[in-house]
């Protein structure tokens, strides 16, 4: 168990406050036992020789045994004189402000214990940059412990358990999550980017990784979202979770964004002041897709060796979203997309598709009339060979390798906007298509087969790899605040 050094303190404290009342009254306070003090004593000191051996810790340690050897004498009856009594509790009172003083000024400074909580390995990419400039602070004990989540059955019970500790980067050290007590440890900052707690129908994080539960054991939870929106603003569905309520920071990307969420929260919560708890840092996710490079993507050799076999004129990632799924309808939506494919395999242009790795999930539990439709077609995409399909946890190699952006306006789109890179957005329940460069709007279109006409298809080919050289630096900018708010 970590015992922090406010702690030993408060419990010198304890003892100081029994030795007052004893002075006072010549008796010790009703209901405390000499014996009691003496435990709490020796534990103390037992505690800090374990811990802080190699420290200054004589003058604490000779303390706490001169205060235990002067509460032993008070309980003598040729010391019940109240003179002599008096004597004693005075020295008794010496020795403890004694190892109160030691405990705060020869005792090293407490090492903060800060705490990340992912739980889906592909979206450890809203942490990684926090998570870097903790673990290279010599002052602090970072732990990143990936955390199981249950699929959810369509009556909302709790179906498969899921644990992906193995599927991080190899310069990642994970713990396990069963190896540390955080009730235990009481760390002095977690960072989480669930936000959901029970709230969400299609999965849930193991309870006792709740928003409400973690900040029963610590002063400074951080809720950073797991996605990425336009900056603009931030609807109701994403605002109002349990992890917003409960955190004691939220990020977000922007002034903006930091409008929106006080906006919707105030509504939820009237008499909560939120000004002071919403950060607008910016995303790691964008510190993440700004300093990509061939050293860091790990590039399936699959795919290597499809690019070499195929040689496609360009690549696109086709990313398709479980918000736009939900909202068409099935039939239609698989067929636009088919289409989409087959034009592009017309034109000898690689499709990337990475399907939301919770579709499948959602479906089952919110849309079984849904799931077969949704794979037969993922069947037939792979035995078609159609492109390539992204299952990996990492969406990275796929944002890299392509040159163009497809698929459904999501925090996907949002964040390809950084690389600088064109994109093609397809409009719900319709086959409009709208092309942008960055955040310019270009020309739409109601079929795909316009954008690949030579005019168009040759602006595409024309287009080399547009990565921002400069770091938006928000995992530095939320460590340092952070760290300094939890002071």
């Amino acid at each position: 168990m970590r015992i922090k050094k406010k702690e030993l303190i408060e419990m010198v404290e304890q003892l100081i406050d029994v030795n007052t009342q004893f002075d006072k009254s010549g008796e010790m306070p009703q209901g405390v036992d000499p014996a009691e003090c003496q435990e709490l004593a020796v534990k103390l000191g037992n505690f800090i020789e374990e811990k802080y051996k190699n420290s200054n810790i004589e003058n604490i340690i000779r303390s706490l045994e001169e205060y235990c050897e002067l509460l032993y004498q008070t309980t003598l009856p040729y010391n019940k004189d109240q003179v002599k009594l008096h004597k004693i509790i005075k020295k008794m009172r010496m020795t403890l402000l004694n190892a109160e003083h030691g405990i705060e000024y020869d005792l090293p400074k407490d090492r903060k214990q800060v705490v990340f909580l992912p739980y889906k390995a592909s979206m450890w990419d809203s942490l990684e940059s926090i998570w870097m400039e903790a673990h290279k602070d010599p002052e602090i004990d970072d732990f990143v412990i990936p955390i199981p989540y249950f699929d959810r059955n369509p009556d909302g019970s709790f179906a498969a358990m899921h644990y992906e500790g193995d599927l991080y980067p190899d310069y990642v050290p994970i713990t396990d999550w069963q190896k540390y007590s955080i009730p235990d440890e009481k760390p002095d900052v977690i960072f989480i980017h669930n936000p959901y707690d029970d709230c969400n129908y299609v999965t849930s994080v193991h309870p006792a990784f709740y928003s409400r539960e973690l900040k029963k054991w610590t002063e400074c939870l951080v809720y950073v979202p797991y996605f990425v929106l336009d900056g603009n603003f931030v609807s109701p569905e994403f605002a109002v979770n349990p992890a917003n309520i409960n955190a004691d920071f939220i990020i977000c990307q922007n002034a903006d964004e930091k409008r929106s969420y006080i906006k919707e929260l105030s509504k939820a919560e009237p008499k909560v002041d939120f000004r002071k708890k919403i950060l607008p840092l910016g995303s790691p996710k964008f510190d993440k897709i700004i300093n990509l490079s061939e050293n860091i993507v790990k590039i399936p050799g699959i795919w290597k060796k499809r690019i070499c076999e195929q040689k496609p004129k360009k690549i696109i990632f086709y990313n398709s979203s479980v918000g736009a799924l939900l909202r068409q309808d099935i039939t239609f939506y698989i067929q636009k997309i088919a289409d989409i494919f087959n034009d592009c395999c017309k034109a000898n242009i690689l499709v990337i598709w990475r399907p939301h790795p919770l579709i499948e999930a959602t479906l089952r539990s919110m849309r079984i009339e849904y799931y077969n439709i949704y794979m037969k077609f993922k069947t037939a995409f792979i035995n078609e060979n159609m492109g390539i399909l992204d299952e990996n946890e990492d969406m990275y190699p796929a944002i890299f390798l392509s040159d163009v952006y497809m698929g459904d306006f999501s925090s996907v789109l949002s964040l390809y906007i950084a690389t600088g890179k064109p994109m093609i957005a397809s409009e719900e329940n319709t086959d409009n298509l709208y092309y942008f460069v960055g955040s310019n709007f270009k020309f739409s279109a109601n079929d795909t087969e316009d954008f690949l006409k030579e005019n168009i298809h040759k602006e595409m080919l024309d287009w080399v790899p547009a990565y921002k050289l400069c770091d938006f630096g928000s995992g530095k900018r939320i460590y340092e605040q952070i760290i300094a708010n939890s002071k």
